[in-house]
């Protein structure tokens, strides 16, 4: 037998002791349990230290605040002077981000419980192969909302939408389910393609989807797609917003408490880093939490995603304010 922290030369222990290898010196060691206690200790004043200070002014977490942001989105209307009906939201971003599923949320607000019209989930490639300009129903009216959110193929290092894709779409060239073919880019014989569209055929306000959770490994074809893409908004004025998803993942206070998610100094750090990454104000950068673990709607989560719908449609009615004037001027 050897005591731990003594020396041993080999005279106490046989070949058995040690399976045949040849050891000329031997030192056993222990692991003091206090430093396991130190270390227990630390984590828990950095996980004390996560949720000191906001890092935004959170909503009010209540009732009344939720019905207040779920009027606010189902009672808006575009601006009179442009003569349209709704806005078109562009959802874009990597596979497995959330775009689906950010709709699947907010048409489960308006219906009342948690459905699922949009295909989401995790895979390989995108789930999303059409574009496909989703309607919300308001339950408690029957009437639509006055936007349409526009759900895209997800982009992915080999297999993803062409830059000319993205150009046609923006202007409104592609109609409710055209199919994206990632090995050729549309034209104008393409089934799908609108020659003459008109105002309202065009996007207004482009929401990036993000992971958040895997910000900081973003593959570069898929980074520097995004980057394009956003080329092609600033040139045509169009506004754009980041919705940054999986924070639950980032945090785990936020996945036992979404309310800690303005809170959180992992949350926040993710939004700066997704800031940085799109080359948009931090302002511009929304937090989300889609239903997607979930079986019954909570007033919290539905809080987080309405507030980010409704900064999104105020940039929708910018656009629509800047062309208005564009138009008044010539």
């Amino acid at each position: 037998e050897v005591n731990f922290g003594v020396n041993s030369d080999g005279q106490y222990m046989n070949m058995n002791n040690i399976n045949y290898m040849l050891v000329s010196d031997l030192e056993v060691y222990s692991v003091k349990a206090v430093v396991i206690q130190q270390a227990s200790n630390l984590r828990q004043l950095n996980t004390t230290h996560e949720v000191s200070k906001q890092w935004r002014e959170p909503p009010q977490w209540s009732e009344q605040s939720f019905q207040q942001l779920k009027d606010f989105v189902s009672r808006y209307k575009p601006l009179p002077d442009m003569k349209i009906s709704e806005v078109n939201i562009l959802l874009v971003g990597q596979i497995n981000a959330g775009k689906s599923s950010f709709f699947n949320t907010l048409n489960s607000i308006f219906r009342g419980e948690i459905s699922a019209r949009a295909c989401a989930g995790s895979s390989q490639h995108s789930l999303t192969t059409d574009l496909r300009k989703y309607r919300i129903r308001n339950r408690a009216t029957s009437g639509y909302l006055n936007f349409r959110l526009c759900d895209t193929r997800g982009l992915e290092e080999e297999m993803s939408m062409h830059l000319q894709d993205m150009a046609l779409l923006l202007d409104g060239h592609l109609s409710d389910q055209y199919k994206f073919n990632p090995m050729a880019h549309a034209t104008q014989r393409d089934l799908g393609v609108v020659l003459n569209p008109t105002f309202q055929d065009k996007i207004h306000c482009v929401a990036f989807v993000v992971d958040g959770s895997s910000i900081d490994v973003i593959k570069g074809n898929v980074s520097q797609k995004l980057m394009h893409f956003r080329s092609l908004m600033i040139e045509r004025g169009i506004p754009h917003v980041v919705f940054l998803t999986k924070l639950d993942k980032v945090c785990p206070m936020v996945d036992e408490d979404v309310r800690k998610i303005y809170q959180s100094q992992a949350c926040k750090k993710a939004i700066e880093t997704a800031a940085d990454v799109i080359g948009i104000p931090r302002g511009h950068v929304f937090p989300v939490k889609n239903y997607e673990q979930e079986t019954q709607l909570q007033t919290n989560v539905s809080i987080v995603a309405l507030t980010a719908m409704r900064q999104t449609l105020v940039f929708a009615d910018d656009y629509l304010e800047d062309q208005y004037e564009l138009q008044s001027d010539q």
